[in-house]
């Protein structure tokens, strides 16, 4: 009764003390006051527009902030007038912080009917920040229930939106129990939720609050806003949650944006582009704003949402025991990575988690301290953002690609620097990518792609290759390259992943192990064998080109390598339409990334069969007989096209280049036999041709047939010579006249 008694006195608007907040006047010339240019500004043509404006604004503020009596709005002009004014206005300019409190107190009094009340709800589009002190105001009218639960409603999903423009955040969790005692009505449980995720801290987290969640599931059943609130919970205390939840992340809650979101985008971009100067800065920053949306404006650093008034005091105070004291670090004040250290445990995250993505000390606390509660917030508020603002996923955001690629750039940065890929832009490409033209945000979106995280060859078939398969056939060359390079990344990472895992993993826990390094052995060999059929489509596709085939070998690179470099107990070689083409190339790069290819398979081969023999592993993973196999027909085919000049008769392959000598003699080429040795091979010619006219000067007949005998070895050296490492290797191990003498040369 008290409470009901002391809502209905008349309240002040607060004084709220902001450092970036601006008054009316500053609001009317679209930035702060400023003494210097003040007669400037005041001969400015479009001051007495702005006047008039502001005057306009001024009157509806005193009518509604007077009003007593319930009016209706069809019999009254001067209501529908100020109505008016304060839509047009918020939506043109948006509001200034001091007419929050009078608006949001008559639209929750009750004095007005419930028409007037939503149109006044609808037009609080901020143009800078909120105070504090108007929302906790207002929050207090839900006390007395004066107004319609629609209404109620309204203000929830409204405090939602604008979350993020209020200027502090500590007297809201301190009415964290009061929000929570709303949960009981069903319409407005889901807001509330959505709500209390934003405020709950782990001191939020009480046993009684997880019974009445419980309560609550038990009644409506697993309702995804309830699984969010309780998953949060769950997060900061697991002994209290001890309930099994689903893992898999999704979307909680509800969209509650209305009217607002794209409201305050207009607003922000007219008055940019009006006044990008003197622009009033957005969230408290201290920086100037680009012109951006919401989501990038929250890749600044907010102000702390700390409650003080003079926060340049607090510096002053804060900075002789900013080491010792056990209270939260307010984020301003964090400056040095040893200061990060020194307060690692009560560093107070801000209440915008796009922010952390450009904060390198922030960054580097999430490495260190594995706070699910920071994952879990940053993965709602991306999620969100990706949905939102993805140009080909949402109509008339096409004018946004810039934006948006500058937004996939800093996720793909984070993703570097923390070395994980996160769930959301997984969900995000899964969900998108069969909507994708291949050309929007090109470059970040395969990036994105290369920080997949690990999962299930039946998810990643139907979300993620099928679509790159669609796209990567009908693309540009280019295009192709540069999936391939994104896949190659994608394997890298993998496989890095393992390493580290294997590292932090103690020898009592490998046998432990045997189901995950199986499903990974399973999911990176579906990988390559995926790159190794659209590697193969592509080649004949585009007539075998070099820059293709250049991608292709790079990613085989990494895949004849992963035994002994990666320590994952997998090696799968290429196909024969890839290994074909690069044996033939007309270009020596190529036929030179082969050779260091197969050499490499050759070593971790030999290193496997050592392994398999001494039986010095715990965990043995026996490699097929069949790669066995292939690796020597490969071989055979190398060394008689390369070195013995017989590959048309030993080539055993069935893709193989075999052929009966009646067919070959059909085609008139005259010897054969030696077309694809290291001399006329057509990717070695040149270096054959420069070759002889150093050795013979004189002769300009240039006879290939001289390169024999000892001619033959100077000859290798010449292309050792040259920067062929991968020939030279590839020779030295599968050769065995060149081996030995290699081995006796090292012995020696």
């Amino acid at each position: 009764m008290q409470r009901r008694q002391s809502s209905k006195t008349p309240k002040q608007p607060p004084q709220v003390h902001h450092k970036n907040q601006t008054d009316l006047s500053a609001w009317r010339k679209g930035g702060r006051t400023d003494p210097e240019k003040s007669v400037q500004i005041h001969q400015s043509p479009n001051c007495q527009k702005n006047d008039s404006k502001q005057d306009s604004l001024e009157q509806a503020l005193r009518y509604f902030e007077k009003v007593q009596d319930r009016v209706s709005l069809k019999k009254s002009d001067v209501l529908q007038k100020h109505l008016t004014t304060v839509e047009s206005i918020a939506l043109q300019r948006g509001l200034p912080p001091e007419g929050f409190d009078v608006l949001l107190n008559v639209a929750l009094s009750g004095k007005l009917a419930d028409t007037v009340n939503t149109r006044l709800l609808k037009s609080l589009v901020p143009a800078s920040v909120i105070p504090e002190n108007s929302v906790v105001s207002s929050v207090s009218w839900l006390c007395v229930s004066k107004c319609s639960g629609n209404v109620q409603l309204l203000f929830l999903r409204w405090l939602i939106t604008v979350f993020d423009f209020i200027d502090h955040k500590e007297q809201l969790h301190a009415l964290y129990g009061f929000f929570f005692s709303f949960l009981q009505d069903e319409k407005m449980c889901p807001y509330v939720c959505h709500l209390l995720y934003l405020l709950t801290r782990k001191e939020s987290v009480k046993p009684f609050r997880i019974r009445r969640l419980l309560d609550l599931q038990a009644k409506m059943g697993m309702q995804p806003h309830l699984q969010a609130l309780l998953s949060l919970y769950k997060l900061y205390c697991p002994e209290l949650v001890t309930i099994t939840l689903p893992g898999k992340k999704k979307t909680y809650f509800k969209n509650s944006e209305g009217p607002w979101k794209a409201a305050i985008n207009a607003v922000r971009r007219r008055n940019q582009e009006s006044s990008p100067v003197s622009q009033p800065l957005f969230l408290g920053t201290a920086q100037p704003q680009s012109r951006k949306r919401k989501w990038n404006t929250q890749l600044i650093i907010p102000a702390s949402s700390t409650n003080r008034n003079n926060l340049e005091e607090d510096r002053e105070k804060n900075r002789v025991d900013l080491y010792s004291t056990n209270e939260s670090l307010p984020l301003e004040q964090l400056q040095t990575f040893s200061q990060l250290l020194q307060n690692i445990h009560h560093l107070e995250f801000p209440s915008q988690m796009g922010s952390v993505l450009t904060n390198p000390l922030l960054l580097h606390y999430m490495n260190c301290i594995k706070d699910e509660s920071v994952y879990l917030r940053l993965y709602y508020w991306m999620g969100q953002t990706l949905r939102e603002e993805c140009t080909w996923c949402v109509a008339d955001n096409n004018q946004y690609e810039e934006e948006f690629k500058d937004f996939l750039e800093t996720v793909y940065k984070t993703e570097c620097f923390l070395q994980e890929g996160f769930s959301s832009c997984e969900e995000f490409l899964y969900k998108s990518l069969p909507l994708w033209d291949g050309c929007s945000c090109r470059s970040q979106v395969l990036r994105l792609v290369s920080w997949i995280p690990l999962s299930s060859f039946s998810e990643m078939k139907s979300h993620l290759y099928d679509p790159l398969a669609q796209l990567f056939f009908t693309s540009s060359l280019y295009f192709k390259c540069s999936v391939l390079e994104s896949l190659k990344e994608l394997l890298q990472n993998w496989l890095n992943c393992h390493v580290i895992h294997l590292d932090s993993e103690s020898d009592s826990q490998v046998h432990s192990l045997n189901t995950t390094l199986s499903g990974l052995v399973n999911v990176v060999a579906e990988l390559i064998h995926f790159v190794g059929w659209i590697s193969t489509v592509a080649l004949r596709l585009e007539n075998n080109p070099t820059f293709l085939l250049y991608f292709i070998l790079d990613f085989y690179e990494t895949v004849c390598d992963m035994y002994l470099r990666y320590n994952l107990p997998l090696l799968i070689m290429p196909p024969a339409g890839v290994f074909y083409p690069a044996l033939l190339s007309m270009d020596s790069v190529s036929l030179n990334q082969l050779c260091y290819i197969m050499y490499r398979y050759r070593t971790n081969l030999v290193a496997a069969k050592e392994n398999e023999l001494s039986k010095k592993r715990i965990l043995q993973f026996k490699f097929s007989s069949q790669t066995y196999q292939e690796y020597n027909r490969y071989i055979i085919a190398m060394v008689g096209c390369l070195w013995t000049s017989s590959a048309f008769q030993k080539d055993i392959h069935p893709q193989g280049l075999q052929m009966d000598d009646e067919l070959l003699k059909k085609t008139t080429a005259q010897e054969f036999k030696t077309s694809f040795n290291i001399v006329y091979h057509p990717a070695m010619m040149g270096y054959a041709v420069l070759f002889l006219q150093q050795a013979q000067p004189d002769d300009t007949t240039l006879n290939f047939s001289l390169i024999k005998g000892k001619k033959w070895d100077w000859y290798l050296k010449y292309l050792y010579a040259q920067g062929l490492k991968g020939l030279k290797v590839f020779i030295e191990s599968s050769i065995n006249r060149i081996s030995q003498a290699s081995h006796s040369k090292a012995e020696n």
